[in-house]
């Protein structure tokens, strides 16, 4: 996640950087640091931001699962399956996706946010 990204999903929350600091259990500077790009956005900081605008109140249709989607033959052996969280396979490890797999811990958001079930997910909201 980029400088432009961070300030952009901190807008659609509708919060300031004191309420997001707050949120995320951080200093105000941090957050200043974010969004004026003196420091790099860690992935658990990104995955945090994506999580809350995923999981945002709004009224509307609920997301169809990732296994169903995708038709996925490896759900039951998924966590993402046994949670019933298939809205947030690219917020649990461990997932069976065909779209993951192989990626390291540090690369899983990547490959999830080029996945049509993340980028559905953002757009919804």
């Amino acid at each position: 996640m980029n400088k432009e990204e961070f300030c952009y999903y901190r807008r659609k929350l509708g919060k300031t950087q004191q309420e997001l600091a707050n949120i995320l259990g951080m200093s105000l500077k941090t957050i200043h640091s974010y969004e004026q790009g003196c420091r790099v956005i860690p992935a658990h900081i990104a995955r945090y931001l994506y999580f809350l605008i995923v999981n945002q109140r709004h009224e509307g249709k609920l997301s169809i699962p990732c296994w169903e989607r995708k038709l996925c033959p490896e759900k039951e052996n998924c966590p993402a399956w046994e949670f019933n969280c298939g809205h947030l396979c690219w917020f649990i490890s461990g997932t069976r996706c065909n779209s993951c797999e192989g990626e390291e811990k540090k690369g899983k958001l990547d490959a999830c946010k080029a996945c049509a079930i993340f980028s559905n997910l953002l757009d919804e909201r």
